[in-house]
């Protein structure tokens, strides 16, 4: 069963092409309703907008889920300067030094959308000689060019712009001949595209699950919340979806797929990342482990939420996160022929001898095991 990079490529395409930063997601929720259409596999809505698909496995419960982030980093109006330019605050975290240059559309009440560009405010060489270097980076010292007949804050006011307007980064996606993807937003669309690719193998090949398969695409990690509201009670096994930082210091692989030891939130499950670890090694995937310091993910939210489940990070290795971001399609293959096998492969209980390895003997035998966990319930699909 291997993933359609086609398929992969064009669903990307779409993805980066369609504005979806925090707070601001219903358009892309339906562009993955309508793939998951598509593909025949059932979904609902959560209140706030998320998405919760199921496929069907030969048991239902104990389930696991795979869940990846639709929305992405952006921008907001924070106040007009005299010159009818915009003042703006980070929707997400990332540094102004990326802003500089990025083409923007803001989307006002009125349904006007606006482009411009997001430029320091000592831009021009010719005015400000050295000073263009030497001006601190931070977003107090970024403004939005509006490409529209605003000299003063009453222009702008009569654009029907407003504070608290959203502003949506474009991704301007660039596919090369090498497999190498460059654009903004590849965190965690890239990942969506992979997980997507992996449905689209599975559902083609209709081979039964084993257990119940939730695929959730949250709709703020980027702001923090992520998982914490999505999940099913029966979800025991989650696997986060997301970038991991090809950068000096860090052990990321780029063509292949990265499972995350630990994060900023602590060590993911012992026996869920070894499972992944032994899955790449059996079919054969390019992968790597990493360490994370400065790094959350959907599953941190889904844990501080109290909800008692493993959970695992999976990582496409991208070059730059929050920035000028690039990915390489080996990576993404490699991220989706792994989610596969996972989803078609046992899951694992915590008397599995033969999963545990070095860690048979645990639990003590004088820790009582709940029954669903001795052995999988025979309970109707």
């Amino acid at each position: 069963m291997t993933p359609d990079l086609d398929y992969l490529h064009a669903v990307l395409n779409r993805l980066l092409n369609t504005p979806s930063p925090s707070g601001m997601t219903d358009a892309v929720v339906h562009l993955l309703c309508h793939e998951l259409d598509e593909l025949g596999i059932e979904y609902e809505l959560t209140r706030r907008g998320a998405i919760r698909a199921r496929l069907q496995g030969s048991r239902r419960s104990p389930a696991r889920a795979v869940v990846s982030h639709l929305d992405t980093l952006g921008a907001m109006v924070k106040g007009y300067k005299p010159n009818g330019r915009l003042r703006v605050v980070p929707i997400g975290f990332w540094s102004s030094r990326f802003a500089e240059g990025a083409r923007v559309t803001i989307y006002s009440d009125n349904g006007v959308l606006h482009q411009g560009t997001l430029l320091p405010c000592k831009a021009s060489g010719h005015t400000f000689n050295k000073e263009i270097d030497t001006q601190p980076v931070s977003w107090d010292n970024l403004e939005l060019r509006i490409d529209a007949r605003t000299s003063s804050e009453a222009d702008t006011r009569a654009l029907g712009i407003h504070v608290g307007d959203t502003i949506a980064v474009h991704s301007n996606p660039v596919f090369g001949p090498e497999g190498f993807i460059n654009g903004r937003h590849l965190d965690d669309k890239a990942g969506v595209a992979s997980v997507l690719a992996a449905l689209k193998a599975i559902v083609e090949s209709n081979q039964k699950l084993p257990v119940d398969c939730f695929p959730l695409f949250t709709i703020s990690e980027e702001i923090g919340v992520g998982a914490s509201h999505v999940l099913h009670g029966d979800v025991a096994e989650l696997i986060s979806i997301d970038n991991g930082t090809v950068a000096e210091g860090q052990y990321t692989c780029e063509r292949g797929v990265t499972i995350s030891m630990q994060d900023s939130s602590g060590p993911f499950d012992w026996h869920l990342t070894r499972r992944l670890l032994e899955l790449c090694a059996s079919e054969g995937i390019e992968h790597s482990r990493d360490v994370f310091r400065y790094y959350r993910s959907d599953a941190a939210a889904a844990l501080e939420a109290g909800n008692d489940i493993r959970t695992a990070l999976v990582c496409f290795g991208l070059d730059a996160s929050h920035g000028h971001e690039r990915v390489h399609i080996d990576s993404l293959d490699a991220l989706s022929r792994l989610l596969i096998a996972y989803m078609t492969s046992p899951p694992l209980f915590l008397r599995d001898r033969k999963q545990l390895g070095p860690l048979a003997d645990f639990p003590p035998a004088e820790v009582q095991i709940p029954d669903w966990q001795e052995k999988l319930p025979d309970t109707p699909a």
